[in-house]
This record gives C-alpha cells, structure tokens and sequence, in this order.
C-alpha cells in the first residue's frame, strides 16, 4: 500500500467516527512527535485510540479533509483541516501540516504541526508585535 493510501485511510476513518479502523491505521510501537508541543508527543496505538475516542465524543459532527499532500520515500507531507461543533455549541476548526512515516499498511511515525484557527482579526502587524512582545502601540520599525 502506498503512504497516501495509508492518509486515505485515516482520513476515512475519522470521517466514519470509526476508531477500530483508525487503530488499524498505525503500528503497536507508533510515536506521535509534537515539536511545536513537545509535552503531547507519545509511543503507542492505544494512546491514538484514547485521544480519538476523547474527539469523537466532544465533537459529534467532525469531518477531516486532507487539502495536499506530498510524497517522498516513505513519508507523506500532508495539509488537514478538522472542522466540526463541539457539545457546547462552539466551532471546533483545527487547520496544519502532518508528516507521516509508512512502513507497510501502517503509520509508524507522525509529525504533528496542527493547531486551532485562531479567530482573532490582528493583521499581521499586531501579530509580529504580539510575537516579539512589543507595545500594541510601538510602531514596528527599526
């Protein structure tokens, strides 16, 4: 099976709120690498399955869609968006890049670059001020 088959798959099995096909996706020594958020990074298809089955739950209507992707050697470098309500009626919309390692059927390894849509209205001129932690009115400027 080739790595985007093994995205599909994934892609198919959240859209279907199935976690057996979802476990079925990765490999028992899986390790999933959070390098914007080291403290999620984890070892382990069961921990797949508890943070899914914690998902599935919260947000009932959830869909995924995978908007790119690339393909080089075993990995593919693919670009998500998870959209659904949460059970307390507020937008869940997650968009961001996955990088994923195949062997086989199965992921053994993912790289994880998502975070939720910040709904904020800064242009970017606030933002890098906010980034650097500059004044809201300091000018940006040498």
């Amino acid at each position: 099976m080739s790595p985007l088959a093994v995205v599909e798959q994934i892609r198919k099995a959240t859209c279907a709120h199935d976690l057996d096909a979802l476990a079925a996706c990765f490999t028992g020594d899986y390790q999933s690498i959070w390098p914007i958020h080291p403290a999620r990074s984890f070892g382990g298809v069961e921990q797949v399955r508890k943070n899914w089955e914690q998902i599935f739950a919260s947000v009932p209507d959830l869909r995924t869609e995978v908007l790119a992707t690339a393909v080089a050697g075993d990995e593919v470098w693919s670009e998500w968006e998870f959209n659904g309500n949460r059970r307390d009626g507020q937008p869940f919309l997650m968009r961001g890049v996955v990088i994923l390692r195949v062997s086989g059927e199965r992921a053994t390894a993912a790289r994880f670059y998502l975070e939720p849509v910040d709904p904020t209205t800064d242009d970017v001129n606030a933002a890098v001020r906010r980034l650097i932690g500059a004044s809201d009115r300091a000018e940006a400027g040498p």
